[in-house]
């Protein structure tokens, strides 16, 4: 029950951060991507806010065995390996971002103050979550048929 409470509280903070700086304002996250044309850098700063706080909580987070609520601490990020599935998936998030000027976190904020471009957004999202796995599957029976 604390756990979800906690879960909850952080869930509520981040979507009014992505409220307060502007990542729900799809222009604006458009802007930011418009690096040929009328480029918005204000996004910048938000990137830059984010980088120091986790920077500071990795270091914490790397001298502790458990977390504050007695959950272990998942492991640092930085893993060494890319494949076809994570550029796939990467270029299709950064597609998705760019077209629509939004992604999961600021899509979800946007249904708080009634934004149907995020609500079609975050349907799309979903049915494409639903659809992945059966297309890797096809895909996967695919390549390994002679």
């Amino acid at each position: 029950m604390k756990q979800n409470l906690f879960s909850a509280l952080a869930g509520a903070i981040f979507g009014i951060g992505l409220l307060i700086s502007g990542m729900t304002d799809t222009t604006r996250v458009q802007g930011w991507l418009d690096v040929f044309g009328e480029w918005d850098p204000t996004l910048a700063f938000v990137l830059g806010g984010a980088l120091i706080p986790m920077a500071i909580a990795w270091r914490i987070a790397a001298r502790r065995r458990t977390a504050l609520l007695g959950r272990t601490i998942p492991l640092q990020p930085g893993g060494t390996t890319t494949d076809a599935p994570l550029v796939i998936g990467s270029t299709l998030f950064g597609a998705g971002w760019a077209l629509s000027g939004l992604c999961p976190g600021p899509a979800l904020a946007s249904l708080g103050w009634g934004g149907t471009g995020g609500l079609v957004f975050l349907i799309a999202m979903l049915a494409g979550m639903v659809a992945a796995p059966a297309a890797r599957t096809r895909l996967d029976r695919l390549a390994a048929a002679p």
